[in-house]
């Protein structure tokens, strides 16, 4: 199997052309080259496939590292974008590919532009309370959004924001220790992160980002991706901490700038070709 490795800002996955390689159990294949030590090495794998309608560039259909499926990665399309621009497959400076993705402001959409130095812009629309029919509906009165819910889990109620980027995303804001007892750096996110991917208000499972405010426009956080870990921070979970549906206290509302690795969605893409 030909492949082709490539990373944005760290958030690493294997691509293959799908339309020259003959995947029959593309979940399996995702566990197998995405082991650090046994494989290849990555967050997961991305088929790169023929679009299903016109106006699209390539179909993206992405793996976790676990194997399952996941509607969305905004490093990761970012890296489809050069791969189809690199191949002569589309021009730009603006494409569009097609994804699983469900969340508005254009479903299954995703539009990118070229930086200077080979580097991709992309946008896939910002952060949204998720619809109606969100898992947390439960949890507050009928038309409230999901934002400052309390939620039973690590042996703790937490209060979560979800925010839908086309997949699921539960963000825990921290204030000092609280509430974990523990600061962000310091968080052990192995033991934190799965009851929170795994809670059975998200039937999905979740993505799920810790964030610690430094001021009005700048905060620190950390990634647990559902299905992969702890990853390097992925481009939709810049949006979620960022947006303002992340707390009631508007010190973390607003675009700004991250720390932890993840300093905008803009950084270069570099890649690594080879066959396994």
């Amino acid at each position: 199997m030909k492949f082709t490795k490539m990373h944005g800002i760290g958030n690493d996955y294997i691509y293959v052309d799908g339309a020259a390689e003959v995947l029959a159990d593309p979940a399996g294949i995702a566990r197998r080259v995405s082991d650090r030590h046994k494989g290849i090495g990555g967050d997961g794998l991305i088929i790169i496939r023929p679009p299903t309608g016109p106006g699209a560039a390539g179909r993206m259909e992405m793996y976790n590292a676990d194997g399952s499926r996941a509607q969305m990665c905004g490093n990761g399309i970012r890296c489809v974008a050069k791969w189809l621009i690199d191949r002569g497959r589309a021009a730009g400076p603006e494409i569009a590919i097609e994804t699983d993705c469900r969340s508005p402001p254009a479903p299954g959409r995703w539009t990118g532009a070229r930086r200077p130095g080979g580097a991709r812009r992309g946008g896939h629309g910002g952060a949204a309370a998720p619809p109606g029919g969100d898992p947390l509906r439960r949890r507050r009165a009928p038309d409230a959004p999901a934002v400052d819910v309390p939620l039973e889990a690590a042996g703790r109620t937490v209060r979560v924001t979800a925010v839908s980027m086309g997949n699921p995303h539960c963000v825990i804001r921290l204030r000092g220790a609280e509430p974990f007892g523990a600061r962000l750096a310091d968080l052990d996110l192995a033991a934190i992160g799965p009851p929170f991917e795994r809670h059975p208000a998200f039937p999905e499972r979740t993505n799920v980002e810790f964030i610690e405010p430094r001021s009005r426009t700048e905060i620190d956080f950390r990634v647990w991706e559902r299905g992969s870990g702890e990853t390097r921070p992925a481009a939709p979970g810049l949006a979620p901490p960022s947006s303002p549906a992340s707390s009631g206290d508007p010190a973390t509302g607003g675009s700004g700038s991250t720390s932890s690795g993840a300093t905008s969605t803009s950084a270069g893409i570099r890649r690594r070709t080879g066959s396994s």
